[in-house]
């Protein structure tokens, strides 16, 4: 793996399936689509499992206090076809992205070895990258609590 992101690097590029918000059923996009404004990648283990789904609604019940300040995409290894029903389910006016190939996750460095019930198994870290209009990483947050993302990004995006 290469070495751990840190706030001023350059942002890893990407090329994705975005499904939800206004790129509807899926359009690709890429991080060059968003140089000149800010971007939150927030990273998610999967579609339509407790905490992630409480991240989700949150951001989605404080929606307002984020759609002017540039894009927001959660992004998880799941498929357009799951993040079309937990967009619907939920009623999420954001996008995901569909990383089904793993390699928006390795580039961003949160594609780890995780442990549950004594099983080791690899998954996607929940963290968030903030990503300035030039296409700088402005802020980094590993290991997000689902009920703390909301607070986290306010103030992130608060200037």
């Amino acid at each position: 793996m290469a070495d751990e992101l840190k706030v001023g690097d350059a942002a890893p590029h990407f090329r994705a399936m975005a499904v939800g918000g206004k790129y509807g059923s899926g359009c690709e996009v890429s991080l060059a689509d968003f140089a000149g404004q800010s971007l939150v990648l927030y990273f998610y283990p999967k579609d339509d499992t407790p905490g992630c789904t409480v991240q989700a609604c949150s951001l989605r019940d404080a929606w307002s206090d984020f759609e002017a300040r540039g894009e927001i995409f959660g992004v998880s290894v799941d498929s357009p076809e799951s993040h079309g029903k937990f967009i619907s389910k939920y009623q999420l006016p954001f996008p995901l992205l569909a990383d089904t190939e793993r390699k928006i996750v390795e580039a961003y460095g949160v594609w780890v070895e995780k442990s549950m019930y004594g099983k080791k198994y690899m998954g996607a870290e929940r963290s968030t990258f903030v990503i300035g209009g030039d296409c700088r990483i402005a802020a980094i947050f590993r290991k997000v609590k689902p009920e703390e993302h909301v607070d986290l990004l306010k103030n992130a995006l608060a200037e």
